[in-house]
């Protein structure tokens, strides 16, 4: 039986368990869990901090103004989806061709599902390896997929695995993700004097500030927010950082 390895077994390690799954596609996977000992690395001085507010669409805006250029992999194949679930529809239950339908749209739910998986893994670990500190909000993204207009642009973007994998990439580099109050008011507070605009509404793409008179972008300067405020808990000044190496 062929196997492909996701990553070798270094020696150093112990094999404890193994689980095997078979997939809605057909395919086995092996989970392997392991004991090894790893020395704690020191935390990292957090002198690159990045602030990211969620964007549904983009996934999100950072604190320099930039957006990654997320594919939509769930859109991408949405109509090739429906194609194939129909077709099985169709098919009669129990009989062959229903049985092979229904692989086809497994393996289908399967490719978006490893493209999501593979553009998150390979942007975390890029964002991981520029910052010193990340910051986001405390969002439910349970609630937010639950709603009429963002249920699908929020499943698409797993902005909930991007979060989990930005953590651990993280952690193992002695860097910090700081995650905020989801009530902090990172939109409507000016990132330049601090006003707060109250009467700022989610139409509102760009505004300007009534005190300062600064004409902001809303997402980038709620990213800002977002950033300064993750400087002040980790006990840092608020500063402008230069740009760190981040290409879309």
């Amino acid at each position: 039986m062929k196997i492909k390895f996701h990553r070798k077994i270094p020696e150093n390690m112990i094999i404890k368990s193994a689980t095997i799954r078979e997939s809605a596609s057909g395919k086995y996977y092996i989970s392997i869990l392991v004991e090894y000992e790893e020395k704690i690395r020191p935390v990292t001085p957090a002198e690159k901090v990045l602030g990211l507010d969620y964007s549904s669409k983009a996934l999100y805006v950072d604190s320099e103004s930039n957006r990654p250029d997320y594919l939509g992999f769930y859109r991408q194949t949405e109509e090739k989806l429906n194609k194939a679930q129909r077709k099985l529809s169709g098919r009669k239950k129990g009989g062959e061709n229903r049985r092979k339908q229904r692989l086809k749209v497994a393996r289908l739910h399967e490719k978006v599902a490893n493209q999501r998986k593979d553009f998150l893994h390979k942007l975390s670990r890029q964002i991981a390896n520029a910052c010193d500190a990340v910051v986001i909000e405390d969002l439910n993204m349970r609630g937010m997929a639950q709603g009429l207009h963002l249920a699908k642009a929020t499943n698409d973007n797993g902005f909930g695995m991007f979060k989990t994998f930005l953590a651990y990439k993280l952690a193992e580099q002695g860097k910090s993700l700081v995650v905020i109050d989801k009530w902090y008011p990172s939109s409507k507070m000016c990132h330049v004097c601090g006003e707060k605009n109250k009467e700022l509404t989610l139409s509102d793409r760009k505004w300007q500030c009534k005190k300062c008179r600064a004409v902001l972008d809303r997402d980038v300067n709620a990213a800002i927010n977002i950033r300064n405020e993750g400087c002040r808990i980790l006990g840092i000044e608020e500063r402008t950082i230069g740009r760190m190496g981040i290409a879309w």
